[in-house]
């Protein structure tokens, strides 16, 4: 069954692919949908491991209170195209406000620059362990 990137309907953990660089960005990215969820967030959390990540969506801004470690923050647009990389946000900060977002990834701190994930970069996604849609639309 193919999903509507469209309307983002995500699974509960995706693997996030940069379509523009050709590479995945990261193969564990648990998908936040719910106030509560979005609001607590990595807060807590001692760290992310290597390939492991965050979607909020909706989201235009973050904050990393109650954290303890940096992250890279990608906001993206409605259309998937990165719009904003943030490298290695650290904790108790506030985000900006970028209306221009209608949701944000957040990865281990050094993963952008890793993968070279950049603003203009067209992201893509399938269910994590699974396999990914031919039907183009993602």
């Amino acid at each position: 069954m193919a999903l509507d990137w469209n309307r983002r309907r995500w699974p509960q953990e995706i693997s996030l692919r940069d379509e523009t660089r050709g590479v995945v960005i990261a193969e564990r990215v648990r998908v936040a949908r719910s106030f509560v969820r979005r609001f607590l967030g990595l807060m807590g959390r001692r760290g992310l491991r290597p390939g492991e990540g965050l979607l909020l969506d909706p989201c235009s801004s973050i904050h990393t209170f109650l954290m303890r470690f940096p992250i890279d923050v990608v906001y993206v647009g409605p259309d998937h195209v990165v719009r904003r990389v943030d490298h290695a946000m650290r904790p108790w900060r506030i985000g900006p406000l970028f209306t221009g977002a209608a949701y944000v990834v957040e990865l281990a701190a050094g993963t952008a620059r890793q993968v070279g994930v950049a603003p203009g970069d067209r992201l893509s996604w399938q269910p994590a362990g699974g396999s990914a849609s031919d039907d183009g639309d993602r």
